[in-house]
């Protein structure tokens, strides 16, 4: 969006849309990019909420003069997180306004100087601090490693505005609108859970400490620094939040495999065989030659069953495979049931690593574990169905279905 969106009397969103940045984070696809939320409180004095990627400056800078009118000046500079999409805006923002005081957690001070050699005009604020800005009031909520050391919320509470930072939001432009009743809602919680899962995720307990926190404050509007500004129902995503940052699951059952000359995809398509036969149709089918890690961890987030299929590559697993893995043991996935299956030539590998992943994660697994030389025979298939089979059975009886 071009132009600058009241969200109530004298406080705008500022942000900007990037459609330009492929991988966020260097990592993480973005389909339908991503949004910077920035926000302007102009009341007797003239608070920030946040910047913007210095990708988005020229548009950030038209768009916060057309807010401040004849106002001409900012007061404050509120930084609820300093990671570069949300601050690097910053160093030029403080050579425009140069009496702007910035304002953040001690971390954060100590971050700035390390991430941009300012030291001069900061002010530190403690947990439940206040901010007279005239009419309104701010007040500080320190909230750490959500998802970093230095972050923290800001609420306002005329309005009853939640300045959450990247709490509760996701990947995704804003298209139209920035309001969460205006836009694709069903789009954004898929790209808010992606977003949690892929970088929030590891953080679950400080993510329930945080909503902990929050218990008891009266909240009308959420305002993220990605995604939708949720007016209309903000106890929704505390209640998404709440439910991921737990793990709770979803029936269903999430199947990532690899193959290099289709016969780990025959025992795939054995395993789904399985699974029908005892109605499970919740069902999402990953190969890792051809979905991004990213989806596959969301939907790994969401669903209770996790069926990990590989072949051996060069005595081990199959280096995508490897890689996903990885990435799940450093989200401390749990509370998910597993089965594992593969195949190996010359040598086997891949199904001892698999194993061993489960046992590691401390995760629940299923039997049997088959693993097929070279082409799967008629026994393999029908342990894979067998496994398709207990494991549709495990996640029913799980979810007291």
């Amino acid at each position: 969006m071009q132009s600058i969106v009241p969200i109530t009397d004298d406080i705008y969103w500022v942000g900007v849309n990037d459609r330009q940045t492929d991988l966020f984070e260097s990592i993480w696809p973005l389909p339908r990019g991503v949004s910077y939320n920035s926000y302007l409180i102009v009341d007797e004095k003239v608070a920030l909420m946040d910047t913007v990627k210095k990708i988005a400056l020229p548009a950030y800078l038209a768009k916060l003069k057309q807010a401040l009118g004849d106002r001409g000046k900012i007061d404050y500079l509120i930084v609820n997180h300093l990671e570069p999409d949300h601050s690097g805006s910053l160093p030029v923002l403080r050579e425009i306004y140069p009496q702007m005081e910035i304002i953040g957690t001690k971390k954060m001070a100590e971050f700035l100087a390390n991430l941009y050699g300012i030291t001069e005009g900061v002010r530190i604020v403690q947990d439940s601090q206040e901010l007279d800005l005239g009419k309104r009031k701010l007040k500080f909520v320190s909230t750490p490693m959500v998802h970093w050391p230095e972050t923290m919320m800001t609420y306002e509470s005329t309005e009853k505005i939640l300045f959450s930072g990247d709490a509760f939001g996701g990947f995704g432009t804003l298209d139209g609108s920035i309001f969460e009743d205006k836009v694709d809602i069903k789009y954004f919680e898929d790209e808010i859970l992606r977003y949690f899962s892929n970088i929030v995720g590891k953080y679950t307990s400080t993510v329930q400490k945080a909503i902990a926190k929050l218990q008891g404050t009266p909240i009308q509007i959420i305002a993220p620094t990605h995604g939708p500004v949720w007016r209309k129902h903000p106890e929704r995503i505390v209640q998404l939040y709440d439910r991921w940052s737990r793990q709770e699951t979803e029936p269903g059952v999430v199947i990532a495999y690899a193959t290099m000359y289709e016969n780990t995809e025959k025992m795939m398509e054995a395993v789904v065989s399985g699974l029908q036969d005892e109605n499970l149709s919740t069902i999402r089918i990953h190969n890792v030659s051809r979905s991004h890690a990213s989806f596959i961890i969301r939907d790994v987030w969401r669903y209770r069953g996790l069926l990990l299929g590989s072949p051996t590559y060069d005595t081990k697993l199959f280096p995508l495979m490897d890689s996903l893995i990885r990435l799940l043991e450093t989200k401390m996935i749990k509370n998910r049931i597993t089965g594992v299956f593969g195949s190996f030539g010359w040598s086997g590998g891949a199904v001892k690593t698999l194993q061993e992943f489960t046992q590691n994660s401390h995760i629940e697994l299923v039997e049997p574990v088959v693993e097929a030389r070279f082409a799967p025979g008629a026994d393999d298939l029908d342990k894979c169905r067998q496994l398709g089979r207990n494991m549709a059975r495990h996640i029913r009886e799980s979810s007291g279905a």
